[in-house]
């Protein structure tokens, strides 16, 4: 094993490669950084080539085992997997606050239990699957999910616990072993997972983790000719490079990517409640690629609301992520900082008036006051591309028809969100307008039954429940003439 082992956070956690069911060490290494203060964290075995075909060749040997099991088979593992991680919520919580600034108390109460939840709900959910029969005339069809084989895991810094366990979860449940490539700005919790699976039992190979830049480690396992899946959640010009490598092999992809999304405010939605989950936009420094970025309020409310919205965002307080107190965190990296405050400075260029806000907070290299910009044309930058910081935009609108235009004026159709008390219309507005998911007078609930994804720039295919397992197999169907075993 290895003993290239840091501390982050009080816990130990390995700066290697988990391949095959071994901590294996590279000589190249890339650093790095906590965004809270900038502190060094550690220097990371950085993966190329080598350490790709290496973790795909362990997956394919534990293949054929893993996918005999069965799902039942798989079940027990898989429970003691996400048993595993509740055990050691805290320190799991500790070390990604450390290394991607989200907030702690947040990551122990809500991140890390959906982590183990996506485990185990999944390993549940392919019971399920097994004896679907459909009743034709001639034939009994026995549909069959097949285990797919290799799938390559590509995770962001935003939530990498979270958000790779949404993938680990139903690919291992539905019987293919696994390489993940975890985020390099974040990569410690990845690191965690590894070492949980393995207590919990997971045979070698099963689930690998390949550490390294996405431009050379995730490159090497995109283009790999022995992969059966890629599953990616980033950003849309870097999945744009990825589909073109799935498609020279006819490798399946799925892609959930970036948002622009809408905020609609009706004249007669419950106002407080509606200013509240506005200001929760803000949340993980608005690092969330389904947050409603795009506020859009009917005109003839617009003063009242907005004075609601100011008072309810001044509760946002921006500071330390391990300070209970605090609701906005830093930026994630300095490179991404620059991002941000490039879109700022654009926007006010471009005649964008920020209402509050829209600069850096002078608490740390980092971190950017919460902002919203009023006077803001639809054609504009910051209407059109997704800023992902703590940055939202004003509009107001005077008809359903013009609120679903201005809605559906992005390339993005990730997510929406909606505050009405009239059904009738809410339902209007949500079923035309472009996205994946849709809240009503909600946000941010996500049921790990119901389909998840995105349309036009914002992804490709649907997640969740019989939807992954629908990605993560090969699905056969087997037709069996009536009566033909009569007898």
């Amino acid at each position: 094993m290895s003993t290239n082992i840091v501390k982050v956070a009080g816990v130990e956690v390995s700066t290697d490669h988990w391949i095959g069911g071994k901590r294996v060490a590279s000589k190249e290494k890339f650093a790095n950084f906590s965004p809270i203060d900038g502190s060094h964290l550690a220097d990371i075995s950085a993966g190329g080539k080598s350490e790709a075909d290496a973790a795909v060749a362990a997956a394919r040997k534990a293949f054929p085992a893993w996918a005999a099991l069965g799902p039942k088979g798989r079940l027990p593992y898989l429970k003691k997997f996400a048993e595993g991680i509740r055990a050691r919520a805290n320190e799991l919580a500790a070390v990604e606050t450390m290394d991607n600034g989200s907030l702690l108390m947040g990551n122990i109460h809500r991140v890390v239990p959906r982590a183990a939840q996506n485990i185990e709900f999944f390993a549940d959910w392919a019971l399920t699957l097994d004896g679907h029969v459909i009743d034709s005339p001639e034939v009994v069809n026995h549909v069959k999910y097949d285990p797919a084989g290799v799938a390559v895991l590509i995770t962001p810094w935003n939530a990498p616990l979270m958000l790779t366990t949404w993938k680990v979860g139903p690919a291992l449940a539905a019987g293919n072993t696994v390489v993940v490539k975890p985020p390099e700005w974040a990569p410690l919790t990845c690191s965690l997972m590894a070492d949980i699976a393995h207590e919990a039992g997971i045979p070698a190979g099963v689930l690998n983790v390949v550490q390294g830049i996405g431009e050379v480690a995730g490159d090497a396992l995109v283009n790999h000719p022995d992969i059966d899946r890629i599953s990616f959640t980033g950003s849309t010009d870097t999945a744009k490079i990825i589909g073109r490598a799935a498609a020279s092999s006819i490798t399946p992809l799925s892609a959930e990517l970036g948002g622009k999304s809408p905020f609609i405010v009706c004249a007669d939605a419950d106002l407080e409640a509606a200013a509240q989950t506005v200001a929760g936009q803000y949340m993980n420094a608005g690092q969330v690629c389904l947050a409603g970025t795009r506020i859009m309020v009917e005109k003839k409310i617009e003063e009242e609301f907005l004075e609601k919205v100011r008072t309810a965002a001044s509760h946002m307080v921006l500071g330390d992520p391990r300070d209970k107190n605090t609701r906005v965190g830093p930026l994630i990296h300095k490179e991404h900082f620059a991002r941000v405050v490039g879109f700022v400075e654009r926007a006010k260029a471009d005649g964008a008036v920020p209402l509050w806000g829209g600069s850096q907070a002078n608490i740390g290299e980092l971190y950017f006051e919460p902002t919203l910009f009023a006077q803001v044309s639809p054609g504009l930058e910051i209407s059109q591309k997704e800023v992902f910081g703590p940055v939202l935009t004003w509009q107001s609108f005077t008809s359903d028809d013009e609120v679903v235009a201005l809605a559906n004026n992005t390339r993005y159709g990730l997510a929406g969100t909606l505050f009405s008390q009239n059904e009738k219309r809410a339902m209007d507005i949500a079923s035309r307008v472009t996205a994946g998911t849709f809240w009503v007078n909600c946000f941010f609930i996500r049921d790990l039954a119901a389909p998840f994804g995105g349309a036009k720039d914002s992804g490709l295919g649907r997640e969740g429940g019989n939807w992954s397992f629908d990605f993560y197999s090969d699905i056969k169907n087997i037709a069996v003439r009536k009566d033909s075993f009569a007898g």
